[in-house]
């Protein structure tokens, strides 16, 4: 069993079964194709492995755009089952969203895990400040807006000092939103006045 060679998929040679442990050549798996299925099938195999996870962290830090834009969407997908293992990355993950061009994906997933993980209080101002930026960009879509004012209204939760600003910025965006964008700052309004 030592010597286990195994191609794990007949259509795919980045794949295998090595010494009992399955490698995949992630660059390769991300590039084959753009599709649900394949954004499942390499998160299924991150899991909950920090290794795997270190790996796929590191096209999306460093990859060329259409990896880090498809690598992004599988680091949703892990964190959605795994949002724990994005704590050590906390700080990359808020300089990365800072760089100029960085894809809208990248961001969308990156906040969606903020929201679920416990911010250290050392990186409470960056992701404060981050999240208020991209909430109050006019560029940014809906959805990072919408994810951004969940984190802002968990760290207020924490610092009640934030609240009042919360409440301003998004009682501000309010007239000119859509409905997705409502729904959340009501949620989020609601939520802040019973702690004020």
């Amino acid at each position: 069993m030592d010597k286990i060679h195994t191609m794990i998929s007949a259509d795919s040679g980045s794949i295998h079964m090595t010494k009992g442990m399955l490698t995949m050549n992630l660059e390769q798996e991300l590039l084959r194709e753009h599709s649900k299925e394949q954004a499942l099938k390499i998160a299924s195999w991150v899991g909950g492995d920090a290794r795997r996870l270190d790996q796929l962290m590191g096209l999306v830090f460093s990859g060329q755009p259409l990896i880090v834009q498809r690598a992004a969407w599988v680091v949703g997908i892990v964190g959605e089952a795994h949002a724990a293992l994005f704590q050590p990355y906390i700080k990359k993950m808020t300089v990365k969203m800072k760089q100029p061009g960085v894809h809208a994906a990248v961001k969308r997933n990156f906040v969606r895990i903020l929201q679920t993980i416990d911010i250290p209080r050392t990186m409470l101002g960056a992701v404060t400040n981050l999240c208020f930026d991209l909430l109050t960009s006019p560029k940014e879509p809906i959805a990072v807006k919408v994810f951004s004012m969940t984190v802002l209204a968990r760290i207020a939760h924490q610092e009640p000092d934030l609240e009042k600003e919360l409440r301003l910025v998004v009682e501000q965006q309010l007239p000119l939103s859509g409905a997705g964008f409502r729904s959340r700052a009501k949620r989020v309004l609601h939520m802040t006045a019973r702690e004020a």
